[in-house]
């Protein structure tokens, strides 16, 4: 897979401007993945502009934490 390294510059623009437009984003994400276990359920809620709700859940399965943990180690 070929990467475009302007491609790459702009997201990390993108990037810089979502963390500083939402700066409790990324410190739950990080406390989320720092207390995943098996077993944990994670619940989704969406509330569109129109007013209506998208809502899923998931129950954390041994399957997910080798995927969860491999996501971890790729971001170190």
């Amino acid at each position: 897979m070929k990467v475009n390294p302007m491609k790459l510059m702009q997201l990390r623009g993108l990037e810089d401007q979502f963390k500083k437009n939402h700066p409790r984003v990324e410190p739950f994400f990080a406390a989320a993945a720092a207390a995943v276990d098996e077993g944990t359920v994670i619940d989704v809620t969406m509330t569109t502009a129109a007013g209506d709700t998208l809502r899923t859940n998931l129950r954390v399965s041994a399957e997910d934490m080798e995927m969860i943990q491999k996501l971890k180690e790729a971001g170190e």
